[in-house]
Parts: structure tokens; sequence; C-alpha cells
């Protein structure tokens, strides 16, 4: 539960609105108190044929309870008789119903309030921190797991708040004002009552318990529906062409099992509390009420008086009752909140400090040195002792058979991944040592997924570069030769494109994406297999832009083109996480096997980049 209260503390952030909630909350639960105790007059008036009172003997019986709180003047000026009693206590029982219902609905208003406002504020500080979260934590949850917890767990935290300062303030002041009348009135039968409550809320408890735990491995199991199901949606084209819809179908029914399970016994936690609390309720409130009854029939206890005891006993058990339902949705709401706590101790990616000094412009040199990077649960490392001295301006050109470590090695200089071993260095300086921010500033990056955003064609163009102009955003486009097909649309830069640049061919998409890596200007340009999945039109205009752009930048290539590797000024092979080769396409003919066999098998003609 410690969780729960952890992310309440972020609604003191509106302090005002919550202390005008919690006046109120007060007011609204004076009005009932005040209700129930202005009852006592018509109840004994109706019920007491002979011992009834006017509107002054009742506020000289209250004076002798409350310390004389009434002017003596005031009871003088007060109607006698006893109907006028009843009367003008209907009155003002009117006038309380309306106050007490304008407090109670701005009360919940401000709680609904407070509680959408704080959900939100969380949600955005856990996306902010998932999305600075180290990629190889990212990719080890999953993003549909992640999504999850920042979308549905924080929805669940809504309910707790909900359940703390609009029910459970509420509902435990009107039930507070209610037992207060009770124990006025009689405190033998508020205290037999008070005696039941403390019963139910140990029965309360236990159930409480179980649906906390049964609550988290259902958080669990949801994430692991939702991950499924944008697996298979997602690669859906991959589904089809494999025949794998029975697949599917049998991995989501196994997933919604699960969470139905987990669901199921939250849910059966949640049912039996209710009718449980009012069964051993009902028992022990009908044993007690033998006693008053003997007392009355035997002309001890006057009727009204035991009427307004129950009554506002009964109130307070309606007020108490919620609580039962509050409690399992605070367990429910704490498991959530314990999933959140988790993802927000996670440790940010490294770099992200503001004291670490700048990385100056890259002029001079790239150095891998004896780096080693494995992934979780994998058997071999990706990278076992990778070295490469690269010059500035240099074209290097890395191949090898899948799986070897090309697009690792590449994913390490603008630090995607933390090598486990050896250092990276630009100009002599480790990159571990200078601000992240600086470093990604000198990189633009290309790979074969061209990664568009629901937007316009300039916003994508312009995603990597805060504040370009429009006239930078075209002069970027022009030189990933994007112009022309982005001015035959409707809309031109202003076109709207769809979840992942819908609308577009592949040559387009990638065009867009190698227009934000120009409008970049980096220094260190990396193109991971950028023209692999294209038309032979788009490839050609591709290679002539990378050509024109890549002259006075660093450019490391993952290539598959026999004329990208050919023109590169050297080529890196690399075998088993190892860098085997490094040298000209002649002189790796005449000496390397494994590039030999690359060369032959793997590498396909096509326009040359440079």
């Amino acid at each position: 539960m410690r969780n729960i209260w952890h992310y309440a503390g972020d609604m003191l952030k509106y302090r005002g609105a919550l202390m005008l909630a919690m006046v109120a909350a007060l007011l609204s639960a004076g009005g009932l108190g005040a209700g129930l105790a202005a009852t006592g007059p018509v109840l004994s008036n109706i019920l007491s044929p002979t011992g009834g009172k006017d509107l002054p003997g009742f506020a000289n019986d209250l004076n002798n309870k409350a310390y004389h709180i009434i002017p003596a003047g005031w009871i003088a000026q007060l109607p006698t008789g006893r109907y006028e009693a009843v009367l003008w206590v209907m009155i003002a029982l009117g006038f309380l119903t309306i106050f007490g219902a304008g407090a109670n609905f701005l009360h919940s208003y401000l709680s609904y309030t407070i509680a959408s406002r704080t959900v939100a504020d969380i949600r955005k500080r856990v996306f902010g921190h998932v999305i600075r979260m180290p990629l190889r934590r990212a990719l080890t949850e999953g993003p549909s797991a992640l999504v999850s917890r920042v979308i549905f767990d924080t929805w669940q935290l809504w309910g707790g708040f909900i359940g703390i300062i609009s029910k459970a303030v509420g509902q435990i002041l009107r039930g507070v004002a209610a037992l207060g009348v009770a124990f006025w009135t009689d405190w033998r039968l508020a205290a037999g009552g008070l005696a039941v409550g403390l019963l139910l809320g140990v029965v309360i408890k236990k159930l409480g318990t179980k649906v906390r735990r049964a609550s988290r491995k259902s958080l669990e199991a949801y994430g692991k529906t939702q991950r499924v199901s944008n697996e298979a949606i997602g690669q859906l084209r991959v589904v089809k062409t494999s025949s794998a819809e029975p697949r599917e179908d049998a991995r989501f029914a196994e997933a919604v099992d699960e969470f139905l399970h987990h669901d199921l016994k939250v849910r059966s936690a949640r049912s039996l509390s209710s009718p449980l609390v009012e069964a051993v309720g009902i028992i022990v409130l009908g044993t007690m009420a033998i006693i008053p009854a003997k007392a009355i029939i035997d002309g001890r206890l006057d009727p009204g008086q035991f009427i307004l005891t129950l009554a506002s006993l009964g109130v307070a058990a309606a007020c108490f009752k919620p609580l039962t339902g509050l409690y399992n949705e605070l367990q429910v709401a704490g498991a959530a909140a314990g999933r959140l706590r988790e993802l927000e101790q996670a440790p940010l990616e490294p770099g992200q400090d503001a004291t670490l000094p700048p990385l100056a412009r890259h002029t001079s040199s790239i150095e891998f040195k004896g780096v080693v990077l494995r992934y979780p649960n994998t058997d071999h490392p990706a990278l076992d002792g990778a070295s490469l001295h690269i010059r500035h301006g240099e074209t290097v050109a890395i191949v090898g058979p899948n799986g070897c470590g090309k697009t690792t090695l590449l994913s390490l200089l603008p630090r995607l991944f933390e090598p486990d071993a050896g250092t990276i260095l630009i100009d002599g300086v480790d990159i571990a040592r200078v601000s992240i921010g600086s470093l990604r500033a000198q990189i633009g990056v290309v790979t074969q997924d061209a990664a568009l955003f629901t937007g316009t064609i300039a916003e994508n163009i312009a995603y990597a570069t805060a504040g370009a102009s429009e006239e930078q955003v075209r002069t970027a486009a022009r030189k990933a030769r994007a112009e022309e097909f982005i001015l035959a649309k409707p809309d031109g830069y202003d076109t709207l494109l769809g979840e992942g640049g819908s609308g577009l061919s592949g040559g387009q998409r990638q065009r867009l994406c190698i227009a934000r890596a120009v409008l970049r200007d980096p220094s260190i340009l990396i193109l991971d297999e950028a023209t692999s999945m294209i038309d032979a039109d788009s490839e050609q205009k591709i290679a002539e832009a990378l050509a024109e752009f890549s002259r006075g930048r660093t450019c490391l290539i993952v290539a598959h083109r026999l004329s990208t590797v050919v023109h590169a000024d050297r080529i890196v092979v690399m075998n088993q996480g190892r860098i085997e080769d490094v040298g000209r396409h002649a002189e790796l003919l005449e000496r390397s096997a494994t590039y030999r066999l690359i060369a032959s098998t793997q590498l396909v003609s096509g326009p040359a980049m440079g």
C-alpha cells in the first residue's frame, strides 16, 4: 500500500483544490449529522403522544447536552407547539438536504478533477522516464508491456485516487457524523454498532490482500495479451503469408485465458466481500436489537430515541459499506502503483547527466577499442573484442554474415547500447564521458526500417531538428531527392501521413528519412542497409542523394550492394562478433575467405553511393 500512497502524494500539487474538496466534504458530513439529529424532535412527537416537546423544549435539551451553545434569548423566540416543532424541523431538513447535496457535488467534482490531473501528470512523467531508459531494457521488456504500464496501470491509479479523496474522505466523514449522532443519542447501542464495524474491518482486510495479489498477476497477464496482439497485428503481412493464423489464434487465446484466470480471481474476491459483510452485519445487528426491544416493551427506553440511534447506525453503516469495495480498489491500484514505481526506479540510460561536458564536433577520428557486448539470455557475445580505427571523412563499409554484429557495432556509436567492456573514442574523447545529447546531435542514422510518425511531411522531416525553418526543410527534401513526389501531393509539405507513413512507397518513406538526416547536418552518417527494401528507381535517387550528402562526413555503412562496397574507402569484414579483416575490395578477395563467400553469395549489384 505504500506505493499507492507514494503516488497519492502527487495530488498535493493541487493543494488549493484539495483543501476546498476537504472543506466541502466536511460541510456535507455536517449537514448529514445535523439532519439526523434534527429528526429526533419529529420522531419523539410522532411516537410519544404524551411525551412530545415543542421547539423550546428540544432547544433546552440540546443546550444541556452541548454546553448551552444556543442563547436563551433565541430559545424564547422559538414557536411553541408540537406540530410547529415538526413543521419547522422538516423545513430545516429540506434546507440541510439542499446544502449537503451542493457540498457533496463540489467535493465529488473537485475530487475527480484532482485525480484526473494527477494521473495525467504521472502518465507524462512515466512516459518521459520510459523513453529515456536504456534501449536494452526497453527491448528486453517489450514495447507492448511498457505501453501497458504507461496507459493501463496509470488508469488503475485513477481508481485508487478517487477512492482516497472522494469515496474514502466523503464516506468516512459522513459515517463518522452519523455515528456521532448515534453516540449522542444512545452511546450503548452505538458502541455495539462500532464493534460490528471493527469486526467487518478484519474481514475486509483479509479479502483485500487476496485482491492485491491477484490484481498484480492480472496486470502482468494483461500486458502479455497486449504484446501478443500487437505482434500479430503489427506483422499481419508475415502472419498471412506464413498461413500462421491458427498459431496466432492459439497464442492469443492462451494469453487471454491467463488474463481471464487472474481477473476472475480478483472479481471473485470482490464479489465475496459485499455479501459477506452484509450477512455478518445483519446477523450481529439483529442480535443487538433484542436487548433494546425488551427495554422499549418494558417502558425503559424511548422508542423515538431507539429509532434515531438505529437509523443513525444504519446511515453510518451505509456510509462505511462502500469502503469494502474501496479497500479492494486500493489494493488493485496498489498493485499498479508497485509496477509503475518499479519502472520509475529503473535507471536512465547513461549520459543524461546535465553536468557532463558536450562533445566538440567530430573532425579527427573514431576508434573502437576492444569492445565487448552480450545481449541478455544469449550464449555468445554479439561483439567480442572488436577494435577499429576510422579517419574523419572516411567511408567505411561493414559486411558479414547475418548476426555477426554489424548493426550492434554501429549502435554503440550513438550509445543505443553500452558495451560490457572496451571503449569508443571520437577524436580521442571517450563518448561515455560526454553528454549523450551532444553526441547524438552529431550523428545521422538511416536504417532499412523507414521510421515515420503520424503528422505532416514537413513535421517528419524536421522531427530531429527543433526549430527548423520552412526553407531549411525544403532544402533538405531537395537534397534527398524527395521534393518532386512531395509537391505532387495535394497538400505538399502539409500532407498528413498515417501511422508508419502509410500512403507512401518504401522509397518515398526512405527519402523522407534521408531528408531528416540531411537537415540534422551530422558529422557522422550511419547507413544501416538503407536501400535494401526499395525499388530500383528509388534506389538510384537515394544513392545519388547519399553520395552527395556524405562528402566531408564520416560515413559508416552496413552494406549489401557490391557497388557500395567497391567504392568504399575501406571494407570491414565481421564474423561472430569479431572484426576478421579490414581492407579494399581487391585485397580482401585475395586474402579473406569470409569476404569471398560474402561477395559471391550476399552482395548484389546496384547503384553506387559514391
